[in-house]
């Protein structure tokens, strides 16, 4: 895995992130934060990805990487993923209420 650290003050000034990432996702949220993962260009062309968090009210007074003057970020490349998931059946097959099969 290749990783690079960034200056915060680079990320926010020279980029402005998070604002102009490629690509931002909520991942988590706790009773004060909400918790992100971005996905950014650097200036060398190459993408990377980070997370940050911010106040999750307005009364919360964080922004992103506030207490980090150094950001690790991990060098990443888009690729095809293939992504298994839980779909409903088709069929003409119908179920009784209480869950057994007519005959």
């Amino acid at each position: 895995m290749v990783t690079k650290n960034f200056p915060r003050d680079y990320l926010r000034r020279e980029l402005d992130l998070p604002f102009a990432s490629v690509e931002n996702h909520i991942v988590d949220q706790s009773r004060w934060s909400i918790h992100h993962e971005i996905v950014f260009r650097d200036k060398d062309g190459k993408f990377y990805q980070t997370c940050y968090s911010v106040g999750a009210t307005e009364c919360q007074d964080e922004g992103p990487w506030d207490d980090e003057p150094v950001v690790q970020c991990v060098q990443v490349e888009q690729q095809k993923v293939l992504v298994l998931r839980w779909v409903p059946v088709e069929g003409d097959e119908k179920e009784t209420p209480d869950g057994l099969d007519t005959p």
